[in-house]
């Protein structure tokens, strides 16, 4: 014989009591203090550097419309955030003492380091979740070679940009740089 309620004061709940919320997650970003008080779904881009960060780094790397914002600057390295114009490309440079990481989050692209500003010799595309290392003293560039913005983070280590940098455009970008130097 079958006894369905043999449990006193209250009935077995079985499959009533959610283990996992996945059908129905919390809205992490109302509860985020990074997120603007005005509108909930964007996130503030700024440098928080010196204090312990956690980010969606991929919804604030797309999230990102200026050509570099610091995201983050500590004593031994920096995170920026990038937007590269379809066309545009980072510009050719070389970081005589910082090594650099570059994740592509959106978009694609071709990347093309070397030992000299004449002698670009490594050529990769690139695209969504590609990783660049780019070694200190290497001559490198990244074109957009896509029909939309390419956005991607970088990684210095140390710091190549002061806290808070930002930059909302490749021509403030080389002005600032101009004037730093």
């Amino acid at each position: 014989m079958y006894y369905p309620y043999m449990y006193p004061c209250h009935p077995p709940h079985y499959g009533h009591v959610p283990m996992y919320n996945y059908g129905n997650p919390i809205n992490y970003w109302n509860m985020n203090p990074i997120m603007n008080s005005i509108n909930h779904n964007r996130m503030m881009l700024r440098d928080y550097g010196l204090q312990p960060f956690v980010i969606d780094i991929n919804t604030a790397t797309k999230q990102n419309t200026s050509f570099r914002t610091a995201l983050w600057t500590g004593t031994q390295f920096q995170v920026t955030l990038m937007s590269i114009g379809v066309g545009e490309d980072i510009g050719l440079e070389m970081h005589p003492d910082v090594d650099q990481f570059l994740r592509i989050e959106q978009g694609q692209g071709i990347v093309q380091m070397g030992n000299s500003r004449d002698n670009l010799t490594f050529r990769r595309p690139v695209q969504d979740d590609s990783a660049i290392v780019i070694p200190a003293g290497t001559w490198h560039n990244l074109i957009n070679t896509g029909n939309i913005p390419l956005k991607l983070y970088s990684i210095y280590a140390p710091p190549n940009h002061p806290f808070g940098t930002t930059h909302p455009t490749k021509a403030d970008a080389i002005a600032a740089e101009a004037e730093h130097h």
